[in-house]
C-alpha cells in the first residue's frame, strides 16, 4: 500500500498574522494620507460667557493650517469657511510647512479676512519643520533641531505677519488690546509660542479707570497649551483661552483618543473644549486638533482635521 507525503506548509499561523498586521499598517498609513488628513470637519460648540443680554457671538478658530505649495483640497476648504460668515476668527499659529507656502496661504485666507481677526504665531511660523522620528514623540515634546547636521530653515514670518495685519487681523505676539464687536468689549492677551519658550505676558488691556465694572469678556490665544500658560492666564481671570499645538494626536486610537500631546497637556485634553483650573478659578480651554500636519509626518489617523465654530451666548 503507498502514501503520499504532504509537503508542510510554509505559512505558519503566526507568518500569517504578521503579514496581516503589515497588511493592516499599510492600509492604515494609506489611508491617514491620502483620506484623512484631507477630511475636513468642523467641530461646534457652545458657552455662555457674554454678559447678560448679549446677542450670540461665533468665533471661528482655526489652527495648525501647516500650509505647503500644491495643497489644493486645503486651500478650497479654508476659502469656503467665509460662508460660515464667523464674528471673529481666531487664528493660534502654525501656518506654514513651506518658505514658498506665505502667498498662497494670505489668498486662501483672504476670503476670512473680511471678517475681524486676531492671531498669534507657532513654531512653524518661524521655521520649516524638519524631519522627525514618529516614535520620538513619546520621548516628551519635540524641539528645534539646532545641531551641527541640522539647521532649521527659517520663514519670513514678518511677511506673514504684514499680510495678516494688511488684512485687518490683529497681531497678539506678547501684546494686549481691547477690540469692540458687536457691541461687546473684548479684551485679548496673547503670548508667542510657548513651544519655543518665548511666551511673555501683557496682561490685560488697561483704558479708562472703571473699564473692569463694564461688560466686557476676557479671551486668551496662545499656540501651544503648556500647563504654566494656561495656570497663568486661568488665574489671572481669563474667560476663554483658545490654542492648538497638538493637532489632536494627530494619531488617535479608537475608543482611547489620543497617544500624545506634545507639549506637558494630558493626553485627553489634546483635543476639544474643556475646563482648566488654576489659583481658584476654573477658564474654559478649546484646543483645536488643527487643520493640517507636518510636511514631514502627513496623514492622520481617527483625527480629522477641523476648525471650530464656538458660539458665545449670554450668561444667565
Amino acid at each position: 500500500m503507498s502514501s503520499t507525503r504532504v509537503a508542510p506548509s510554509r505559512f505558519s499561523p503566526v507568518k500569517a498574522a504578521a503579514g496581516l498586521a503589515v497588511a493592516a499598517g499599510v492600509g492604515a498609513v494609506a489611508y491617514g494620507s491620502l483620506i484623512e488628513r484631507n477630511w475636513f470637519e468642523l467641530r461646534e460648540e457652545q458657552l455662555a460667557i457674554l454678559p447678560p443680554g448679549s446677542a450670540p457671538f461665533t468665533v471661528l478658530h482655526i489652527s495648525d493650517i501647516h500650509l505647503s505649495p500644491g495643497q489644493h483640497k486645503k486651500t478650497r476648504w479654508l476659502r469656503e469657511l467665509a460662508s460660515l460668515a464667523p464674528d471673529l476668527v481666531v487664528n493660534t499659529g502654525d501656518n506654514l510647512s513651506h518658505p514658498k507656502a506665505i502667498a498662497p496661504l494670505l489668498d486662501a485666507l483672504g476670503p476670512l479676512m473680511e471678517f475681524p481677526g486676531v492671531f498669534v504665531p507657532g513654531s512653524n511660523d518661524y521655521f520649516a519643520p524638519s524631519f522627525k522620528n514618529p516614535f520620538s514623540y513619546f520621548a516628551g515634546p519635540s524641539k528645534l533641531s539646532t545641531g551641527r547636521k541640522h539647521h532649521p530653515i527659517p520663514l519670513d514670518t514678518d511677511a506673514l505677519h504684514t499680510g495678516f495685519g494688511l488684512g485687518g487681523w490683529v497681531n497678539l505676539t506678547n501684546r494686549a488690546q481691547s477690540i469692540p464687536l458687536k457691541g461687546i468689549r473684548f479684551d485679548f492677551s496673547g503670548v508667542d509660542d510657548p513651544h519655543l519658550n518665548r511666551e511673555r505676558y501683557a496682561g490685560w488691556p488697561r483704558g479708562a479707570a472703571g473699564q473692569d465694572s463694564a461688560p466686557h469678556v476676557k479671551v486668551a490665544v496662545v499656540h501651544a497649551p503648556y500647563q504654566r500658560v494656561l495656570d497663568h492666564f486661568t488665574a489671572d481671570a481669563a474667560d476663554l483661552i483658545l490654542a492648538g499645538h497638538t493637532h489632536g494626536g494627530q494619531v488617535c486610537i479608537p475608543g482611547y483618543g489620543a497617544l500624545v500631546s506634545n507639549c506637558d497637556l494630558p493626553t485627553w485634553r489634546a483635543r476639544g473644549l474643556n475646563d482648566w483650573e488654576s489659583g481658584g478659578r476654573t477658564a474654559p480651554v478649546n484646543v483645536s486638533a488643527g487643520i493640517g500636519t507636518s510636511r514631514t509626518a502627513p496623514f492622520r489617523f481617527a483625527c480629522r482635521p477641523e476648525a471650530v465654530v464656538l458660539t458665545l451666548t449670554a450668561k444667565a
